[in-house]
């Protein structure tokens, strides 16, 4: 399978993405560059986290403006993968690609830490082969990570299987206190109806090295590769 990932002014986790696609997990890999208006044929492109321009204005309000991503809204069109990590979710929601927003943590403050995640989509390629009834330890580091939709468009996001992940405790119970951020019904990722784009505020990049201790994250990836190739 083909990725390209894609580097904005301010990312800061596309290097770990690359290594990750590269090398941990063998597949091809191109570096897209913001001004790019070639995707160079990737079959999935991967926005990754960071602080695009600095995140000014709201986060991700402004990179939806680069050229890139005009061929990244055709490319999901078209019904190509898309994934977003933490800076990308906001993007990708910015620019119409997943429903909802992401709003300022419920702490107002930024978050690092690891969190628990369980699998919600029996649909999605992200949590497909994952076991809905365990926890994964997956890495937030974020300060606009609630997720935050109508009363209608949760209701649809619900009924339609685009939960991709909700935040829990180790034990893989889903509550307020488990959620690091305050966001509704403690979702942590989303895809979109039709399955071909995919969001999520945890970094399963930072999860995926055995030298970091903690290799949760090679299951998401794995579960893309076996349902997206």
């Amino acid at each position: 399978m083909k990725f390209g990932v894609v580097t904005f002014p301010g990312s800061n986790c596309d290097q770990d993405m690359i290594y990750v696609l590269s090398e941990m997990m063998g597949q091809q890999v191109e570096n897209l560059w913001h001004k790019d208006t070639d995707l160079k044929k990737v079959d999935m492109v991967i926005i990754p986290g960071g602080f695009s321009y600095g995140d000014y204005l709201r986060s991700g309000a402004i990179a939806k403006f680069s050229p890139i991503m005009t061929e990244v809204m055709r490319h999901a069109d078209r019904g190509g993968y898309v994934m977003g990590i933490c800076n990308g979710f906001q993007i990708l929601t910015e620019s119409g690609l997943l429903e909802g927003a992401l709003l300022h943590n419920n702490t107002q403050k930024f978050i690092c830490k690891n969190v628990h995640l369980k699998p919600a989509s029996h649909s999605a390629a992200p949590s497909m082969d994952l076991n809905m009834s365990q926890a994964y330890k997956i890495p937030i580091a974020h300060g606009e990570g609630r997720f935050f939709a109508s009363d209608d468009t949760i209701k649809s996001i619900q009924d339609n299987d685009q939960v991709l992940f909700h935040y829990c405790d180790e034990a893989g119970l889903i509550s307020d206190e488990a959620n690091p951020n305050g966001s509704l019904h403690s979702i942590a990722g989303i895809s979109n109806k039709q399955k071909n784009v995919f969001g999520m505020m945890p970094h399963p990049e930072r999860a995926a090295d055995i030298h970091l201790g903690n290799t949760d994250g090679v299951r998401i990836f794995e579960s893309i590769l076996n349902h997206c190739s």
